[in-house]
């Protein structure tokens, strides 16, 4: 008889010698996981160098001046996407005719073709994976770009 086990619940806290590892997970990598001790004091874990985490950090400590880089763009792609896309979307929804009956249209200043909202929407994905691999969460930045 095979077992299953229920799916770990988010966050989740893993008991281990003199302490507990708290981890917490986002949509696109790992927000938090820390080691923290009985008496509080709290320490971040490093990830195994062969994962894509460990790898996309150890590039960050190889190169610097490139990290940055791709950080920058990461986060340009996800202001861009966020700032392009969510003016269409109020657009498409304000044309529902109970919300227009009620409300009125809301009519975009931005109107690019499909696929490059596509584009910018694929962008947002993956930068908001890069930034998973580095570690980094931002409710502003990766909660609205997913």
């Amino acid at each position: 008889m095979e077992r299953t086990w229920p799916s770990p619940r988010f966050p989740a806290s893993f008991t281990v010698e003199q302490g507990v590892i708290e981890v917490v997970l986002g949509t696109y990598g790992l927000k938090r996981m820390h080691y923290v001790t009985h008496d509080r004091s709290e320490r971040r874990l490093i990830p195994h160098p062969s994962s894509a985490v460990g790898l996309r950090l150890r590039l960050q400590r190889a190169h610097p001046a490139l990290s940055r880089w791709i950080a920058a763009t990461s986060i340009a792609l996800l202001l861009i996407g966020v700032g392009v896309n969510v003016p269409q979307l109020v657009h498409t929804i304000s044309e529902t005719p109970a919300i227009a009956e009620r409300f009125g249209s809301f009519v975009s200043p931005i109107q690019l073709p499909l696929w490059l909202n596509i584009t910018l929407g694929v962008g947002a994905v993956v930068a908001s994976f890069e930034r998973g691999l580095r570690l980094r969460y931002s409710w502003l930045l990766d909660g609205l770009g997913n």
